[in-house]
This record gives C-alpha cells, structure tokens and sequence, in this order.
C-alpha cells in the first residue's frame, strides 16, 4: 500500500508513469507497506506461465525474501528505479523515506534491493553522478552496508513523523520496530529480505566475482515496486 499524499502522474515518454508526492513527506515516514491485499504467485507457478504473462508480472511484481512473486494492488507498483533514490526497504515489509520528499516530487527506490534474476539485469537510465550502470542481482552483496547505516539513519526520526500507514506493519514486526524507533534495539539488516540469505550469499558472490553478464541492450526504467 502506497502512502496516501501520493498519485500516479505520467512522467515523460522514456520512464512512462510514476508515484509522485502530492504533499511533503518528511523523512523517517513509511512510504509503502505490505499489505493482504497484495497478490502472491509462487515461483514454481511464474515458471509455468506464459509467456506474456511472465513479462507483465516481471516488470511490475518484485520477488520477497521466499522467492514468491509479489504485485502490488495499487499504484504502488509504479514506483520507478532510481541510483539516489529517496526510498528505502527495510526488512519489515515497508519502505521508508530516506530524505524528506517534496510535493510534486517522484518516489522511487533503487531496485537493487528487490531480489532481481538474472533476467531482471537491466541498464536504467543514466543519472548525473551514479557510479552503477546497471542494476544486477549482486547489488545486495555491494551495498547492504551502506544500505543499512541509510535504514538505520531513517529510523532516527520515525518516531517524530506523522505515520498514516503504521497501523499496518505486520503484527510480528511491531514490537520490534517499536524498539527500534525508541534506540532500544539495532536494524536488522535489509539481507533478511534477499532470496539468497540461507545461501551464505555464496551465489550472490559467484555473481559479483566471477560471472557478470556484458552490458547488452539498454532498457528504460522498469515501472514495478516493490
């Protein structure tokens, strides 16, 4: 469920459609969460889809932490790849703003962190200042740590923020979140929410050492979220 100070704006003809802030949302505050309405296929399922279908679930669904496939309800699904985003997931099932957002300003989030396959690699487009070039299944391994000092700075201020979609963190997450909104407990690290997290990331590392894909054709920023 996306954040209510939002609405779907068409964005220019290269990315398409897009969120954009329609009020300020400050920093610290839950711009999407997780919800029961969202729906879930399981992999082995998109395994046996068609075709068409597949293309349509992979530009607009992310993949959780169990490998299952998720789309989005709402227009949460429109949030657009950035290398600066001003979002961030976390690993309780919501993402928070990692900067305060201003109205009329596109949400996004760097899609590094949504389980991609090796299919998903894709070349977004360029941003003045971005290092990466490409958005690879590894980008958890390269920057989980500098992702997570980023949560742990936002959790700093989620207590001081108005929050209209905490009533819908997730019953086992609330305690925790809780504790760490007070700095009675640390962040848990956004690898909890990778596929590979019982692998000892081993196939994580195999991809970012030893089994990168050229750079083929350039595509267009994939509309999905989370």
């Amino acid at each position: 469920m996306i954040h209510p100070d939002t609405e779907l704006r068409f964005i220019n003809d290269v990315v398409g459609f897009g969120v954009v802030a329609t009020k300020p949302i400050p920093k610290g505050t839950i711009v999407w969460i997780g919800d029961d309405l969202d729906f879930r296929i399981s992999a082995a399922r998109y395994k046996k889809m068609d075709a068409l279908y597949k293309r349509l679930w992979n530009r607009y669904a992310y993949r959780d932490e169990k490998g299952n496939y998720v789309l989005d309800w709402d227009i949460g699904r429109y949030v657009n790849h950035s290398f600066n985003p001003n979002c961030i997931s976390t690993a309780y099932d919501f993402d928070l703003a990692v900067r305060d957002i201003q109205a009329g300003e596109e949400i996004t989030e760097d899609y590094g962190f949504l389980n991609l396959t090796e299919e998903d690699i894709f070349a977004p487009v360029p941003e003045a200042g971005a290092t990466r070039v490409e958005v690879r299944p590894e980008d958890f391994l390269q920057h989980y740590q500098q992702w997570d000092e980023q949560i742990a700075d936002t959790f700093k201020h989620f207590a001081r923020v108005d929050q209209p979609l905490g009533k819908y963190i997730r019953r086992e997450y609330r305690r925790v979140v809780e504790k760490i909104a007070a700095g009675k407990r640390v962040v848990d690290s956004i690898l909890n929410t990778s596929v590979h997290r019982h692998k000892d990331i081993k196939h994580l590392t195999q991809l970012r050492d030893g089994r990168r894909k050229p750079l083929t054709k350039q595509k267009p920023r994939k509309a999905r979220r989370k």
